[in-house]
């Protein structure tokens, strides 16, 4: 199952349109890592960050066809540019000497998760892309939250299943076709998301002792283990004739 909806043609002069909003996406990351020297210290956290960068903006140039991305795709596309940073400073090894700040970028590419679906819907410019963009940040921010705390935290590494389990149930899809089906909206999916971010942001605060981490780790895992064992059942159920 391909990262993004399916591919359709683009012509040039739309893939312009994308092309310069990217590289305003690029200038944004630029002046936001000069902006924290302490988290983006040394030329392996720029590495990182625009590897992470390029690499969405590849996709993002792949699989959008449209043109000019539109004021939702923009807001997500600046949480991209967040999450780069976050997963600078946690590759790199600036997350120990810049927490604070670390926390603070994740903490608004949290805030922005339900910006780009508002403006989405005020704006009638919902599409299947967009609301793959966010899914897959989304996706990916908590894997890095599940690595820091695994690695910072000592909480072992069964934090990795919370980032890992969207990632096991795209591959079980490949097995199990009917897995592959569409899923209804759902108010209950999109608030796990955000308490398993908010949770995990929780557990890596230094604040916290090991005990709390923990059990924010484990609400986080329990909580999603219980959607998707809702959503499992639910497309099980749709498979049956």
């Amino acid at each position: 199952m391909p990262l993004f909806s399916n591919a359709s043609s683009c012509t040039p002069h739309k893939s312009l349109y994308t092309a310069f909003e990217l590289l305003l996406g690029s200038l944004i990351l630029i002046i936001l890592g000069n902006a924290l020297p302490l988290l983006m210290l040394g030329s392996s956290n720029w590495w990182v960050a625009g590897g992470f960068y390029a690499f969405i903006s590849i996709l993002i140039l792949i699989f959008w066809p449209h043109g000019a991305l539109g004021w939702a795709n923009r807001v997500t596309l600046i949480r991209a540019v967040l999450v780069a940073i976050v997963a600078a400073g946690l590759l790199a090894g600036a997350f120990k000497n810049a927490i604070w700040q670390w926390l603070l970028i994740a903490v608004i590419a949290l805030l922005l998760d339900g910006v780009d679906g508002w403006i989405a819907r005020y704006t009638y410019s919902h599409s299947t892309f967009g609301a793959r963009f966010d899914m897959e940040l989304d996706a990916l921010l908590i894997m890095l939250l599940c690595v820091g705390l695994w690695e910072f935290e000592s909480l072992g590494a069964w934090v990795l299943l919370i980032g890992g389990m969207r990632y096991l149930f795209v591959m079980a899809g490949w097995r199990f076709k009917w897995l592959t089906a569409p899923l209804f909206a759902s108010f209950r999916r999109k608030a796990v998301c955000v308490w398993q971010v908010a949770a995990l942001l929780l557990a890596l605060t230094p604040l916290n002792s090991p005990l709390m981490a923990n059990l924010l780790a484990l609400s986080a895992l329990v909580s999603l283990a219980y959607s998707f064992g809702v959503d499992v059942r639910w497309l099980y159920a749709r498979s049956k004739p």
